[in-house]
């Protein structure tokens, strides 16, 4: 059954087009996502799609009665309602009855003797057990709990933005809808309520559109996805594996079409520069084609993003925990942290909201100094923050002056300088949308615009707190990348189980009390540990060891195969180019050799040359202990 269908929707922003004649239908069941580069018109298409925002041209038409829920970045809201008031604020007339019979309830409180009030509330009462809305009403309130929000009284205004977030999603899934769209709903949620709201979204009946930069969300959610492109929609039947895969087929696809249409047209232009006229019809229709071929130049390809900015040298000293004791408000977040960061370190900080996760990276950047115990950061050490909340930006300034402000060159890590508005380019941000104000990007550009801002000032320790946040896919794999090849040490507080898996080396959780769990491995990896370790834990309590004889007893049941070790993510990367990064030391270290023979009068320059030679030294020395253990674990894996 068609439910909706988006006809030729055209919507620009002053001369920037955003959408160019988008086309496509959304039909009961379907589970589709939206993705694209920041500042394609994602979340202006989901606006446009929920009616609240018209379009230039074109329209969306919609199947009778149907019942449209939107959520998104930033929605409106009353903050002198209370949450459940919001959660059931619809003209549905089963949500309607819930407002009605809380109302009620309230007013009972107060005046526990008014008969008109206790005959009133019987009268919903029968209208609730017709309506079957029992269910309803505490499947609402189960789900608040299960966001983290129990006091439903309080009012919108008095929650926090994150808090604020959670209950409109409360409110989205509560209540009836026939198409239900998301923009980043994972936005402001840990891991353990995202995977919550995966099970939730999988039951829902509801047709679904959403935006989200969560790829493992989206390869688990999505059956369907539509990719926004330089205005155009291109779409995709199945879920992001499937996208990767189909999209690197279309770009060959294009990329022949084109090459074959540069070649026509190499002959064509060769022709019309012999004085070709149209005398005849034959010549006219070669001049035709000529002009159609030239009309037919594709836009210029997408421009690739470049993160290539270089640090500053770390030196073995990085930082030191030391029996930390932090509080806020009375609460201990974290308690007695003893701990040891080493150069190059990849962590990954997880834990539920409100435990401290953005407190301990607050400590380590010195903007938090109430605390016990010692905390000891490294001389060499240089932080660069990218905080949840981001900069206070000034929204007049122009994009190139709020980067001016933290560098007007930036060294490269090929050791070239260039200017901060190349380096804007390199981020994405072209010449003319340089000095565009900050007020006028999206919340995805200013996302992109404040990492830059970061990067910039050459850290060698990075602090992260929720960078998957608002910014796309595209970005995101070029961050990691980057990050992977980072020299110095990235501490990262994050949601985004792909980019933890990714990143991650080590990863500290957040158990609550303040206790703090350091544990080796990904985020995939560390579950899985975490996982066996609980499924021992029942199978020896008493109750597990029960259970245990009596699968014993029935030889019906075979033994479930242990899973067969392999290489990490990392490991795998790491095997493959360590012996690339071995030689490159060892001929650097050749050269240094030969610099420091003709240096041998100049001792400022040799004693610089000798530094970087101790450094190599120790460079090497680590690459060859990481080759001897990679080396061994590949021959075990060889023979289990």
């Amino acid at each position: 059954m068609n439910l909706c269908n988006v006809e030729h929707i055209t919507k620009s922003y002053g001369i920037k087009p955003l959408l160019t004649d988008v086309s496509f239908s959304l039909d009961k069941g379907d589970r589709v996502g939206i993705i694209g580069v920041n500042g394609t018109g994602k979340s202006t298409l989901l606006k446009i799609i929920a009616g609240l925002e018209p379009a230039d041209t074109g329209q969306v038409t919609y199947a009778n009665g149907l019942v449209i829920e939107y959520l998104g970045q930033n929605p409106d809201f009353d903050p002198d309602s209370t949450i459940l008031d919001y959660v059931f604020s619809s003209s549905h007339p089963l949500m309607v009855l819930l407002k009605e019979h809380e109302s009620i309830l309230k007013q009972l409180e107060s005046q526990p003797e008014d008969t008109s009030c206790q005959q009133k509330l019987s009268q919903i009462h029968q209208q609730m057990d017709s309506m079957q809305a029992w269910s309803v009403e505490s499947e609402a309130k189960a789900v608040l709990s299960r966001l983290g929000i129990t006091n439903v009284g309080q009012t919108m205004g008095s929650l926090s933005g994150g808090q604020r977030k959670r209950v409109m999603l409360a409110g989205v899934l509560i209540r009836p809808s026939d198409l239900l769209i998301l923009d980043e709903p994972t936005n402001h949620l840990d891991t353990d309520t995202i995977d919550w709201l995966e099970h939730e979204l999988q039951r829902k009946s509801s047709t679904l559109l959403l935006i989200t930069h969560d790829r493992y969300f989206l390869d688990r959610i999505t059956k369907r996805l539509i990719e926004l492109d330089k205005g155009n929609a291109y779409g995709y039947s199945g879920n992001f594996s499937y996208f990767l895969e189909k999209k690197a087929e279309r770009l060959e696809r294009e990329e022949a079409v084109e090459k074959k249409r540069q070649n026509l047209y190499r002959n064509e232009l060769a022709w019309i520069r012999k004085g070709a006229k149209a005398r005849t019809t034959k010549q006219k229709a070669r001049i035709d084609r000529f002009e159609a071929l030239q009309a037919a130049k594709p836009d210029s390809p997408s421009q690739e993003m470049d993160m290539a900015i270089r640090g500053q040298r770390l030196g073995k000293k990085v930082i030191q925990f030391d029996q930390v004791t932090a509080s806020l408000g009375g609460n201990v977040l974290i308690d007695q942290l003893s701990v040891i960061v080493q150069p190059q370190d990849r962590i990954g900080i997880i834990g539920k909201n409100g435990m401290g996760k953005s407190t301990l990276l607050k400590l380590i950047a010195g903007d938090l100094t109430t605390y016990s115990g010692d905390l000891t950061v490294g001389e060499t050490v240089k932080i660069g923050f990218y905080t949840q909340e981001h900069l206070e930006m000034d929204e007049s300034l122009k994009v190139i002056e709020y980067i001016k402000q933290a560098a007007e060159q930036i060294r490269t890590s090929e050791g070239q300088l260039i200017s901060a508005s190349q380096m804007l380019e390199r981020f994405l941000f072209p010449p003319d949308m340089q000095w565009t104000p900050i007020s006028k990007l999206s919340g995805g550009e200013r996302k992109r615009l404040y990492l830059l801002y970061t990067l910039i000032q050459a850290p060698n320790v990075l602090l992260l707190d929720e960078p998957t946040n608002d910014l796309d896919i595209y970005t995101l794999s070029v961050l990691e990348d980057y990050l992977e090849h980072f020299p110095g040490v990235v501490i990262t507080v994050s949601h985004d189980r792909y980019f933890l898996d990714r990143i991650a080396e080590k990863i500290w959780s957040f158990e609550g009390n303040g206790k703090i769990q350091s544990e080796v491995g990904n985020y995939s990896e560390v579950s899985e540990l975490r996982a066996k370790r609980q499924t021992a834990a029942i199978e020896h309590s008493p109750a597990g060891s029960q259970g245990k004889s009596v699968a014993a007893s029935s030889s019906a049941q075979p033994e479930a195969k242990p899973k067969k070790r392999k290489f990490s993510y990392q490991e795998q990367q790491d095997f493959e180019k360590i012996e690339g990064w071995i030689a490159d030391v060892e001929a650097r270290l050749e050269r240094l050799e030969a610099e420091m023979v003709q240096a041998a009068t100049d001792y400022e320059k040799l004693a610089e040359l000798t530094q970087e030679q101790n450094e190599c030294n120790q460079k090497l020395e680590q690459l060859l202990e990481r080759w001897t253990e990679l080396e061994e674990l590949a021959e075990q894996l060889r023979h289990s």
